[in-house]
């Protein structure tokens, strides 16, 4: 397992190499950055002095050899909308959005997979028809009419759950007060479930299709009607032995999701006023904080590349067949 991790870190350098160039290109192509750093009333004296002072007179492969030196030090420079470091601002709403991404994520599983079997196993009955046309539903509906039909009709109509707001845990826990966020918890959730059914509703419908169209072909196996033969209960056969065959379509998909939600929950953040880096990236884009754009579009990259290695790795503990 080690050597394979050892194997997949050049291909790792490489994308993050390409995610920085990307960014870098993206500054260049906004037009000369130095007046996203001064004032609108700075004299020229003053643009240029600044100019100078950031490195921006210099050759372009000089600021991006520049840029990437700053980058192995995690050292972005400071956001130009919240004025402190760039990273700090992204390490004090990033542990909202990791809570919003794995909520979320095990709604989007734990709801998919009986949805999924249930379906699998009633085929072609009306049982399969009707959870067939809810997950059509929700591959459907964006999840920002989503989140605002929620909030309508759950938080104000009805008033069973709050509109926004938030309660940390994990930033308690990161900070060592380990007992304080678990103490948050209950309230976290409350606040979380909105957010996160609607951030989940889409995976939830995509992923239990998935694992219907992969039971169904387990389903129609051999070893499967050996199973029944036997005598095994229809428990044990769905359970055993159908279900860990069925799994690795549907780890592929998870593996893509998580770094797919944690990226895009911008517009549901945005909805709910949730204190995420979602919600911060949209600030930084309005105020074209390209300093805070750039590190967080670094910070995602290494989650989503994180990502997919764990489930690389799972591949091979699910289906012994499968060589790192």
């Amino acid at each position: 397992m080690l050597v394979y991790i050892l194997r997949r870190l050049p291909q790792t350098i490489l994308v993050i190499l390409g995610v920085t160039l990307i960014t870098f290109i993206a500054l260049q192509i906004g037009g000369d950055p130095t007046y996203l750093f001064v004032s609108e009333r700075a004299s020229p004296e003053e643009i240029i002095a600044t100019r100078i002072k950031l490195g921006f007179d210099k050759p372009l492969y000089v600021q991006y050899l520049t840029y990437l030196k700053n980058l192995l030090l995690f050292d972005f420079g400071d956001s130009l909308y919240f004025r402190q470091p760039a990273m700090k601002v992204i390490f004090e709403t990033l542990p909202a959005t990791i809570e919003l991404t794995i909520f979320s994520m095990l709604i989007a599983v734990f709801g998919s997979i009986p949805f999924g079997v249930y379906a699998a196993i009633n085929r072609g009955k009306w049982l399969d028809g009707t959870l067939m046309a809810i997950a059509m539903l929700g591959q459907s509906v964006p999840n920002f009419w989503l989140g605002i039909m929620c909030i309508l009709y759950i938080s104000l109509n009805i008033s069973w759950l709050p509109i926004s707001g938030h309660v940390p845990f994990l930033m308690p826990i990161f900070q060592g007060d380990f007992m304080q966020g678990i103490k948050n918890f209950p309230t976290t959730v409350t606040y979380l479930l909105l957010p996160s059914f609607t951030v989940a509703f889409y995976s939830l419908s995509r992923n239990a299709r998935l694992v219907r169209s992969s039971m169904l072909e387990v389903l129609s196996q051999d070893y499967v009607r050996t199973a029944r033969a036997k005598g095994l209960t229809e428990y044990t056969v769905i359970m055993r032995h159908a279900m860990r065959n069925a799994w690795l379509p549907v780890v592929t998909i998870i593996g893509l999701e998580f770094g797919f939600m944690i990226s895009g929950v911008v517009v549901v953040e945005v909805v709910f006023a949730w204190p995420g880096l979602g919600r911060t990236v949209f600030d930084a884009i309005a105020h074209r904080d390209i300093p805070l754009v750039q590190a967080s579009v670094v910070v995602i990259a290494l989650f989503v590349i994180i990502i997919n290695l764990i489930t690389d790795l799972i591949y091979a503990k699910l289906d012994p067949r499968i060589k790192l």
